[in-house]
């Protein structure tokens, strides 16, 4: 529950900042919070398609927003921290790219996306915070043109440097993505749905190989 302090409490009584406030301080920590880089499942999953309008949730810094503006695509970007909008929209201007991203700040679990759009796609929709992932990714999908592809890729593993590891929490694979994306099979076409390993760098270099859970749909039909 929220309270007016701000925060949100865990079932154990301890005070937990709500999503807004967690995020934004998660990127005033640092000039920067991530690599600027495209994600790898990106990269991999979209190489092959037609740019059209995308949309990309949880959008942090720009690095997958920036990635698919360079590669022809119309992007709206959404995140709940102004501070990572702030720092995608100046890459973007600096790259030429301003036109081609509109950054969108909002809070995911109550945001209304409009589509459609031909690329949905959610990198690590994953917090230590309150988040209604299903219910997010649910209602994005429902914006996705026929013809066009939703991705969502999560942490099948959490690294080793994460700070928030709940004990005994189980990250969902990709069929329990799928599962709890409840959309009508005859609509939509598998295009991968597995567990993919990666080469990462940790914030003291370590390098260490991850797991990511990656779905990929193709909307069919329009239901």
């Amino acid at each position: 529950m929220t309270t007016s302090d701000g925060h949100t409490h865990r079932h154990d009584g301890e005070p937990q900042a709500d999503a807004a406030t967690f995020w934004e301080g998660r990127y005033r920590e640092s000039d920067r919070a991530w690599s600027g880089r495209a994600n790898a499942a990106l990269e991999r999953e979209a190489a092959d398609l037609v740019p059209g309008t995308a949309l990309d949730l949880g959008s942090g810094e720009g690095g997958d927003a920036l990635w698919l503006a360079q590669n022809g695509w119309s992007v709206t970007a959404v995140d709940i921290a102004p501070t990572a909008l702030a720092r995608g929209e100046a890459t973007a201007v600096a790259a030429g790219l301003g036109d081609r991203i509109r950054w969108v700040a909002a809070d995911l679990a109550t945001w209304q996306p409009t589509g459609p759009f031909d690329l949905v796609t959610a990198h690590f929709l994953q917090s230590p915070v309150e988040l209604p992932r299903e219910i997010i990714l649910r209602r994005a999908a429902a914006t996705v043109a026929p013809g066009g592809v939703l991705l969502v890729v999560g942490h099948a593993q959490f690294p080793p440097w994460s700070k928030h590891t709940p004990d005994g929490v189980a990250l969902p694979t990709a069929d329990e993505v799928l599962a709890s994306l409840e959309l009508p099979a005859e609509h939509w076409t598998i295009l991968t749905k597995a567990a993919i390993s990666r080469t990462a760098t940790g914030p003291d270099g370590q390098v260490v190989d991850l797991v990511d859970s990656v779905l990929t749909l193709r909307r069919t039909t329009a239901v």
